[in-house]
Formats: C-alpha cells, structure tokens, sequence
C-alpha cells in the first residue's frame, strides 16, 4: 500500500505522495533509514477510453492533448490562481473566500468544463467522489498544491514506490520498534482478546496471555464492535509489456474518473514492475481496484482491464469494508478502518491519525512531534 505524493500509499500494492502524511510519519519516525525508494515515472487519467498524462504545471496543461486551445489557457489561469493562493493572505483570494466559496464555484468562476473537472479533482486533488464540489474550496486548493509541489521535487510523477515492495515497510518498522524496545511476536493465533470489567487486560494465544492497557486491531478481530460499510475489489495483473500509450513507463498510477464511466466511484490502477525490484525481468504488475457498486464487481472493472491487454495472468479479490463502531474510550480496544480502493494511503494516515486521538485524547501533529523530539534528543533543527 504504498502509492501518493511524498507520503501516500496505495491498496494492495500502493504508492507515496512525495509531500503528503505518509511520507512526513515515515521521516518523523526515521524508518526511512531501511527504505529506498524509487519515483514512480507517470500519473495519467482517463477520458473516453483513453488515457492522457495528467497535467499539473502551466507548460503541461499548455501541451496537453486533455483539453483544447481556449480551456487549455483557462486551466493555465486556474493552476496560477492556486500556485499563488495563500490562505493567510486575503490578496491572493481573487474573490474567492476559502472557508465560504465552494469548489463548484471556483471552477465556474475560472469556466472550467466536466472533463477538466473530473481530471482535476480526481487525478490532482485525488477525491475519489463527487462530494467535494459542495463544501468549501480550501481543502481541495491545498491538495491540488500539494500535488504540484511533490510533481516538483522529482519531475516525472508526484508518487514514490519501494524497493521491494510494501512488505519492506513492516520489515522497517519491526526493527525500528526492537530499538525502543517492542517485542514481536510473529505467527501467533489470536484466540480470544481478554476482557475485565468492559476493558482490554490482554490478548491469549496458545494458552499464554500477553497482558496490555490499550490494544489496537484490525476489524477482523473484533467482529461484535465494527459494521460492514461496503466492499472493494481488487485484481491483480501480471503483464508482460507496459501499459499502452504510457510511454514505456516501467511504473505508472492511472486515474479513472468516476463520471468518464457512468460510476459513484473512481477506478485505480497502479503498475509498477522489475524496475522496483517487485517481478522478474520484462514483467510488470498492475493492480486495479474500485469500491463495489453493484452485484457484477468484475463487470464494474472491466474499462481499467481493457487498458491493460493482454493480461498474462490475473487474481480477484472482494473484501469487506469495515469500520469500529466503538471508539475505544470505554473498552480501550482500537480498530482501524479497512483499505479503501485508493491507489494512496492518505485515507490511511487520516486513520491513524484518529485512532491516535483516540488513543491518547490529542490531536498527532507533526511539527509540534517533531519539536518535541528535539527537546527528548537534543536535536538541532536541520
């Protein structure tokens, strides 16, 4: 699940924003030391069948085959609007009130059409529906700069990949937490989470009970404190060529805009390939995954399948969504969420972020973290 701008990951086999949540925890926590990472080399999005490189920079939207001559100049205005719109400086607003104006509003202001809305809040901002047309514009400004900044720091792709594969990430922080001190304890059944007075005291496995005040899980271990919000199919492809009309791309995420296929929900696609250390040579693998919309999921998927022929082989998947019903104060029991869809971990990060607050009763914030961490070790800033 590694697949976003400097810090998202993606379902299944995901991606990192070059600036986004994952990748400030994973330079917080420092378990970047037994990581390396590798940019991914494109970022597309769909329109009527095809697929087209996303444009996030003035000279990009200028050349770009998504849009004609005159939305091509409104869209340009639109990217400098927001490369130069700063929340704490009324003059760069141009009559747009981050907290009151909506997103709907911002795009009509600029005479934006349907294509280039649904490419840049689907592919840019990375919303995955439509929701956030109606509510204020400042969320969805920051993401689209969020975006350009991490497009900025590597040029091809404003996602990273790791080497090896995402398995490298709980690999990292398994060592991380033998230096503070954690014990792992690997291939062990989980047979009952032991319970006293309505509180957590320990988890039994195998006859023995590991005592503990608080406790974290995902939903499939409590199944009386969570409800089913959904379901997620995910299919995994092994290919031996890249994706057509990517350029030879050894790794790409591609966006399918939720209304480019009469859909609630956008469809993902994320490649990546021996370039990452993840398949043998000449092969690549491409995963898809969407939210389930109806009792036909493969049907659902079809349009990403087509892009990706000839399929050499592939693997289905539909799992349940689930979310806690009980936010652990009484029971101090902590789930998480399921995966969603995303080709991104920024539902992730806002997860765990929750279940901190949770946890603790205030609020993770990385730059308050990071001064006390200075005060903890002595550090200079850098």
């Amino acid at each position: 699940h590694f697949f976003h701008w400097c810090g998202f990951l993606v379902s299944s086999l995901d991606y990192f924003w070059t600036a986004g949540q994952l990748v400030k925890m994973l330079l917080y926590t420092e378990v970047t030391r037994y990581l390396d990472f590798k940019v991914v080399e494109g970022s597309f999005v769909y329109k009527g069948g095809k697929i087209y490189k996303v444009p996030s920079t003035e000279t990009e939207a200028l050349a770009s085959n998504l849009m004609g001559m005159f939305e091509k100049r409104r869209f340009r205005k639109f990217l400098v609007f927001v490369a130069n719109f700063d929340e704490n400086d009324p003059k760069t607003f141009e009559g747009v009130d981050p907290k009151a104006t909506t997103m709907r509003d911002v795009y009509k202001k600029f005479d934006l059409g349907q294509d280039v809305i649904d490419f840049t809040g689907h592919a840019l901002a990375l919303y995955r529906t439509d929701d956030y047309l109606d509510v204020p514009c400042l969320e969805t400004i920051n993401r689209i700069k969020l975006y350009s900044e991490s497009l900025a720091r590597y040029g091809k792709s404003p996602y990273l990949y790791p080497l090896y594969g995402l398995g490298e990430l709980p690999q990292g922080f398994a060592r991380l937490s033998a230096i503070y001190g954690g014990t792992y304890m690997l291939n062990k059944p989980v047979d009952e989470i032991v319970m006293e007075g309505g509180k957590v005291v320990g988890v039994k496995s195998e006859g023995e009970v590991a005592r503990c005040k608080q406790l974290i899980c995902d939903p499939s271990y409590i199944s009386d404190r969570v409800r089913k919000v959904g379901q997620v199919i995910r299919v995994i492809c092994i290919l031996s060529h890249p994706i057509k009309n990517t350029n030879d791309a050894n790794s790409c995420q591609i966006i399918i805009p939720q209304n480019q296929v009469n859909r609630n929900s956008d469809i993902y696609v994320c490649m990546i390939s021996y370039a990452h250390n993840v398949a043998a040579q000449g092969k690549y693998i491409a995963i898809v995954s969407t939210t389930v919309e109806t009792s036909e999921p493969e049907t659902e998927i079809e349009p990403a399948l087509e892009l990706l022929e000839p399929i050499d082989q592939k693997f289905v998947a539909i799992s349940d969504l689930y979310e806690p019903t009980d936010d652990g104060t009484e029971s101090q029991v902590f789930a998480s969420r399921s995966y969603d869809a995303t080709t991104h971990f920024e539902t992730t990060c806002n997860d765990i972020k929750d279940i901190y607050k949770r946890m603790t009763g205030t609020d993770f914030d990385f730059e308050n973290m990071k001064r006390k961490q200075n005060d903890v070790f002595g550090e200079d800033e850098q």
